[in-house]
């Protein structure tokens, strides 16, 4: 397995932060490769991505939740191999840090390359950037389906 980890603090209150990010059908406007998330319930996504040419279709389980704290996931089905968890930590009443660790098996030689030149890290470290664009852009989080993650 391999690790990536990066943060990012965003000028919007932890609430903001947090609410924007469970809007998973929302990914694609922020995240490179992200081609489509469906939210199937409260704990379950189908993802839909692309790297290098290579689309890769699976599934994801929300293992552990705490409102405007983290979520944790796991992947259950598909071509991809990851589990990660997303926090959120408030600096002051206008500003929150983001952070992000996944855990992910290259599987395909798309991947491993991706992997090995450092093509993943830059891509979250991207995805991070983009997000941080997106949510102080608005101010509030906006779009996607509107049934929240239930606290497990």
């Amino acid at each position: 397995m391999s690790m990536v980890k990066e943060s990012v603090d965003v000028a919007v209150p932890l609430h903001t932060a947090y609410n924007q990010w469970t809007l998973f059908e929302e990914f694609p406007r922020f995240m490179e490769g992200v081609d489509s998330v469906t939210q199937l319930d409260d704990r379950h996504n189908h993802w839909r991505t692309s790297i290098g040419g290579v689309t890769r279709e699976f599934d994801t389980e929300i293992v552990d939740q705490k409102p405007d704290e983290r979520i944790a996931w796991r992947t259950v089905d598909g071509e991809v191999d990851q589990k990660g968890v997303v926090s959120f930590q408030q600096i002051d009443q206008g500003h929150t840090r983001v952070a992000m660790a996944i855990d992910f098996r290259p599987e395909g030689i798309a991947e491993k390359t991706a992997d090995v030149t450092g093509m993943v890290d830059r891509r979250v470290k991207g995805d991070l950037k983009r997000f941080k664009e997106y949510i102080e852009e608005r101010g509030r989080e906006e779009g996607g389906w509107r049934g929240r993650i239930s606290p497990g």
